[in-house]
């Protein structure tokens, strides 16, 4: 039986963040420092990673999350267009996981929305 996954739009999402829900970015550390959401308790726990032999998933990520996160907190998980997260949420709800929902079309619907972003400084190599 696959677990029942809550997914909410970037509108609901921003809402959320606004009363205490974490934010599980699980896009890669290179597509997080490219740009995130601003949302006052972010994470970044990438559920794929990028490898020599093309992207597999992040064989620790349950632990990763786990050392991060309780299974009663309220969570809301997102990646870039939502498939990463989709996965990721329907892990962690059979992990046990009980408030964690789904953020519908990721980052990209997010910045569609001119919703605000961090992005972290780009070193240059002049």
């Amino acid at each position: 039986m696959i677990p029942e996954v809550v997914t909410v739009d970037v509108s609901q999402a921003k809402t959320l963040l606004q009363s205490d829900h974490q934010y599980l970015d699980v896009r890669t550390e290179e597509e997080f420092r490219r740009g995130h959401c601003v949302a006052p308790k972010i994470l970044n726990v990438p559920y794929m990673l990028n490898t020599p032999q093309g992207r597999v998933k992040n064989p620790n990520f349950l632990d990763q999350v786990s050392s991060l996160l309780s299974p009663t907190d309220d969570i809301l998980v997102g990646c870039q267009s939502g498939a990463r997260s989709l996965n990721a949420t329907s892990e962690l709800v059979a992990a046990g996981y009980k408030k964690v929902r789904n953020v519908g079309g990721g980052y990209l619907a997010w910045v569609n929305q001119s919703f605000p972003i961090n992005k972290e400084q780009q070193q240059s190599t002049n």
